[in-house]
């Protein structure tokens, strides 16, 4: 949903609602080298779990709540048309998670770089401005035109992140994302708009009528998009 937008224009569907748009593309990911995963023992959420039950991690550590935030990130963020990896680790100028997104308004599939805080208290805007490094930072194939830049947490923008997101000339934008995978929120700047996603707008689906269960949905030109299965980038012991 674009900055400034009124809440009021927020879509909410329900599951029995039986109209959607079905998008597909063909996108060849074998065009962009993606960088090498900073850890090499998973690559996904169930092979992190199992890794991490094998070396006794401690589950209120840093590496292991950041970690298991990234895939949980990864996967719901699939759920919208992205298909991603997690790269991860100390030398990835703060990009957590990097692909591409495929959505009706681009004509081609749009790259993503994400950064993942992990940490429950409130995002600053100082976050917002590091988000603009990951664009200098970002590997070859995600510099340039058609890339867009996203920061993801638990808890939902302040006004002092949405300015500072307002105000940047990169595009970017924010997501909330619980620790259990539910997206709440989806917002991002005029310049993220202008390079791929006008015509998108973001919707809230409630599961049964549950409030409690409410999920963001988006929508091309105010009908819901359906994405299909978009699996995650496998890594080199995958293929």
């Amino acid at each position: 949903m674009l900055l400034g937008t009124s809440p009021s224009r927020i879509v909410r569907l329900f599951q029995q609602s039986p109209k959607f748009r079905k998008y597909t593309t063909n996108v060849d990911t074998k065009e962009l080298i993606y960088p090498d995963s900073q850890s090499p023992n998973h690559h996904g959420l169930p092979s992190f779990l199992e890794y991490a039950a094998r070396i006794d991690m401690d589950p209120t550590s840093t590496t292991y709540v950041g970690t298991h935030y990234e895939y949980t990130v990864q996967n719901s963020l699939q759920r919208l048309g992205m298909s991603l990896k997690r790269i991860g680790g100390k030398s990835d100028y703060g990009i957590d998670v990097l692909g591409t997104w495929n959505l009706p308004s681009a004509l081609q599939p749009l790259k993503v770089l994400i950064q993942c805080k992990a940490f429950a208290r409130k995002v600053e805007p100082s976050h917002a401005r590091e988000l603009e490094g990951a664009f200098v930072g970002a590997p070859t194939g995600w510099r340039g035109p058609g890339v867009l830049g996203f920061l993801v947490s638990q808890k939902p923008a302040t006004k002092g992140v949405r300015e500072a997101l307002g105000r940047s000339r990169w595009p970017m934008g924010y997501v909330l994302c619980e620790s259990d995978g539910r997206i709440l929120q989806m917002i991002w700047n005029r310049r993220a708009e202008q390079d791929g996603l006008e015509g998108i707008s973001v919707g809230l689906k409630y599961t049964g009528g549950d409030a409690s269960q409410r999920e963001v949905i988006l929508l091309w030109k105010g009908e819901p998009i359906n994405h299909g299965l978009h699996p995650a980038i496998p890594t080199e012991s995958e293929t």
